[in-house]
């Protein structure tokens, strides 16, 4: 048996519903997974147009009917969208329909009926003029799952990163450097790589400060609570190692391959260096949920929505490693 992959639609304003069409015009996810799509049916048609596809779309009205047959688009459709949605434009009907489809899939995903979650990506501010307080997907999977010890992880070619923090400002983040989020983060970050296929994770934490601090004169976050943490993880069997200087860790992991993950503190900490090295093939994975969750790691694309020209590349790696994650996790279920 296949994986089941729940596919989310994204901001239908943006270009989600284009690279969802032109990601699953290649064969090889059809014969790994199941893809359905949480979405609506005549905006998925529209953007076969668009991007000159002769895939069509079929509804079904569960995830178990769909995904097997190349050539269809199967799809829950929510109905919750104008088929004249206008692109590129701030739209709180666009914003509230992506937050339907993220709910959707996690419902059946809590059920194993989805195996992984695959989103295309939302608007933050339209989701915000839709009704949605959340800042993205990744606070909404939290809520949605009743789960608050989570983190982002990205992955983009040799490199992969885990944060500490995310969507918080700078002063905040550093206050979010303690001993317990650290270590939660770096055995999220060991947990996930396993479901990744690497038997004994080799993890790299970042440090804080210029030079990790240098034992506490450059400030004292490092020393304090980065330490205790690398410590507390090695006590339990984890392979971690740092504080690493943060201005030479990301070459060791991605250039020398000395590491699988660097566990960064803060959000730019670890998405410059990815954005960098594979701004387009990059992948973003929520950790510590009940479910897996991959997506697409670029926005809604807006200048360039509605044209067919999107590059999808995100959206096939996103499908091919929750096809790959789905299999680890559920491997007696799909035996």
């Amino acid at each position: 048996m296949k994986p089941v992959l729940g596919i989310t639609m994204g901001d239908a304003a943006g270009v989600g519903p284009e690279i969802i069409a032109k990601a699953l015009a290649d064969k090889h996810i059809y014969e790994i997974a199941r893809p359905v799509v949480f979405g609506d049916k005549k905006i998925m048609e529209r953007a076969l147009k668009i991007v000159h596809s002769e895939l069509c779309c079929r509804e079904i009205s569960k995830p178990e009917e769909g995904g097997s047959t190349y050539g269809k688009i199967d799809i829950i459709d929510l109905k919750n969208l104008p088929a004249d949605l206008p692109f590129a434009k701030l739209d709180a009907r666009a914003g509230k329909a992506a937050y339907e489809y993220i709910e959707a899939a996690v419902k059946y995903a809590m059920q194993q009926k989805v195996h992984a979650i695959v989103t295309a990506p939302l608007n933050k501010e339209a989701l915000h003029m839709g009704g949605c307080p959340y800042p993205g997907h990744t606070e909404i999977l939290g809520a949605l799952t009743g789960q608050k010890d989570y983190s982002m992880m990205l992955v983009s070619g040799p490199l992969k990163v885990i944060h500490v923090s995310t969507h918080v400002s700078m002063r905040q983040a550093c206050d979010l450097v303690k001993k317990e989020r650290v270590l939660k983060v770096i055995k999220l970050a060991d947990t996930t790589l396993k479901l990744m296929g690497i038997e004994k994770p080799r993890i790299a934490v970042a440090g804080l400060n210029a030079h990790s601090g240098e034992h506490g004169l450059f400030g004292t976050e490092d020393e304090e609570e980065i330490v205790p943490a690398v410590e507390a993880a090695k006590k339990q069997a984890i392979n971690a190692e740092g504080p690493i200087p943060p201005d030479s860790v990301f070459h060791r992991a991605a250039n020398k391959k000395e590491f699988d993950i660097v566990v960064a503190m803060y959000h730019d900490q670890g998405h410059i260096p990815i954005k960098v090295l594979g701004f387009e093939t990059g992948v973003n994975v929520t950790v510590g949920l009940p479910c897996i969750r991959t997506s697409v790691d670029h926005g809604t694309a807006f200048p360039v929505a509605g044209q067919g020209t999107a590059d999808s590349r995100s959206m096939t790696e996103a499908l091919l490693l929750g096809a790959q994650m789905a299999r680890e996790k559920f491997a007696k279920e799909l035996a």
